[in-house]
């Protein structure tokens, strides 16, 4: 499911220019290169958190204030590599993991509660997928009031052997 929905996320930033992938069509700060960007960067925070890695506390001045921008000087293209490795990096930990149930302690954020927040690697991966689907729906708004393209009509175009 993880890997269909960033099949379907990538639908939404198909042919792009990097001039688009910065533009904001809403009032929303978000820009589709920035989504790219940022699901990325989460599948590599998640990871971290699976492998034990992460760091124990994250405060506000550690999070990227460009994080669901694309800035200047940036590319789709680089996005979309770091994107791709980041997803096979996550999947390759899941499929490794001999135990789905093992407990993984998150790193505290401004955002957490004050007692640490204690997941399975199941639930890590649960909730990477929402991340992902969540963050789709962001770029399909962004995508349909930018150009007017819509997913739906580019998973189908794909589906009868179209690009």
């Amino acid at each position: 499911m993880v890997a269909d929905q960033r099949t379907n996320f990538l639908y939404t930033v198909a042919g792009l220019t990097d001039e688009q992938a910065r533009a904001r069509s809403t009032v929303s700060e978000l820009t589709l290169g920035g989504l790219v960007k940022h699901l990325a960067a989460t599948q590599l925070s998640w990871l971290s958190v699976i492998d034990g890695t992460a760091a124990p506390e994250v405060d506000w001045a550690d999070l990227d204030p460009d994080g669901n921008r694309m800035t200047e000087g940036e590319t789709l293209a680089g996005h979309l590599d770091a994107f791709h490795a980041a997803a096979d990096a996550f999947d390759r930990a899941v499929r490794e993991e001999p135990d789905l149930d093992r407990a993984v302690t998150l790193p505290r954020y401004p955002w957490s509660p004050p007692q640490p927040l204690v997941w399975t690697v199941r639930h890590v991966l649960l909730h990477v997928f929402r991340e992902i689907a969540h963050h789709s729906g962001h770029a399909d708004i962004v995508r349909e009031a930018l150009d007017g393209a819509s997913t739906t009509e580019q998973m189908a175009k794909a589906a009868m052997g179209g690009e």
